[in-house]
């Protein structure tokens, strides 16, 4: 069923300070909402604008990106319907900024491996954290399909939450088959959340990629 209201959205900074800079578009973890992921504006780079989305479906005291069939395993019609709601305000979003690079956390990892499974090459990066990719939701993992795209991907091999198959089946395809440039990085400790030394990691690894020529 699609979307037609336009997202909410909390920014990092006001609007006379978004044209002309990276635009990173920051999708949070099932059950929650834009405004506690926001919190994490002061650590991602200076200089970008984040645009902090709410997900569509109610759900619990928060929101959820697709209907699903159980943790990471969205409904194919439903992340489908999402992804072209968010390309849609892309369309008319991105015209503004040098680049989009997307940043989603469990859930919103789900949806930003949707949206770059979708259309890789409308995005300049990706920073992907204690997730899975959306495998068997209707959307291409043929190999090769990120190729050159930087992809950061970070998470506890004890996350609690994703199961574990989920979390080994991504880690094959973005090291083997994606032809994704990928940091990989393991927080020890971590559980099923994101830590101040991550979103360290995370804004070096966005600000190298901005600054290679023709990247931002």
């Amino acid at each position: 069923m699609p979307y037609t209201v336009a997202p909410t959205i909390r920014w990092s900074v006001e609007p006379a300070r978004r044209p002309g800079t990276p635009l990173v578009v920051a999708l949070h973890g099932r059950g929650a909402d834009e405004a506690s992921f926001a919190q994490l504006a002061p650590h991602l780079p200076q200089g970008a604008t984040a645009a902090f989305v709410r997900a569509p479906l109610a759900e619990g005291a928060g929101y959820a990106w697709f209907a699903n069939r159980g943790i990471g395993r969205p409904l194919p019609d439903s992340i489908a319907a999402t992804a072209d709601w968010l390309f849609g305000w892309l369309d008319i979003e991105a015209a503004g900024h040098t680049s989009v690079s997307l940043l989603g956390f469990s859930g919103g990892m789900a949806m930003a491996g949707g949206l770059l499974l979708a259309r890789p090459e409308r995005f300049a990066a990706a920073v992907l954290l204690s997730g899975t990719l959306p495998w068997d939701a209707g959307l291409p993992e043929e190999p090769g399909r990120l190729a050159g795209v930087p992809v950061f991907w970070g998470r506890d091999d004890a996350d609690p939450v994703i199961p574990a198959g989920l979390v080994a089946r991504t880690g094959e395809w973005l090291r083997e088959k994606s032809g994704a440039r990928l940091a990989e990085r393991r927080y020890p400790g971590l559980g099923h959340g994101i830590a101040l030394p991550e979103l360290a990691d995370a804004s070096d690894f966005l600000q190298d990629v901005w600054s290679a020529p023709g990247r931002q």
